[in-house]
């Protein structure tokens, strides 16, 4: 079955940049829809940028012109390197993969998913 394992997380002060990647292995075929959520402890997660198949990608309003998500050509890794970072980016960031989601329904927050990393704090301070 399908695992992802995120990495690159850490500390950075404002206006820093720090890239993420996720490890992807078991049979990912091209319905999934592989993206990049976030959360505060306590609080509704947060999608910030999901992308399919083909190459279509959607961001969180939020990330726009800051944050590019991308994946290698087997989609085994998934990258979202991440620009001008902001405190308010301080989030634990999840890796997710979803066999049926489209890039428009994986944003929904109340939307269960079916695979997630075991997460990595971002920290951005003032």
């Amino acid at each position: 079955h399908v695992k992802v394992v995120e990495s690159g997380g850490g500390s950075v002060q404002a206006g820093g940049s720090l890239r993420l990647s996720c490890m992807v292995s078991g049979p990912i075929s091209e319905t999934y829809c592989l993206g990049w959520f976030r959360q505060v402890e306590g609080k509704r997660r947060e999608g910030v940028a999901v992308i399919d198949a083909w190459e279509r990608t959607r961001y969180a309003d939020s990330v726009k012109g800051r944050f590019t998500i991308s994946q290698d050509n087997n989609r085994n890794r998934l990258y979202l390197p991440m620009d001008n970072l902001k405190p308010e980016d301080t989030r634990t960031y999840y890796c997710v993969a979803d066999r049926v989601a489209t890039i428009g329904t994986m944003m929904d927050p109340a939307r269960v998913l079916d695979v997630w990393g075991q997460g990595t704090l971002v920290t951005v301070s003032p």
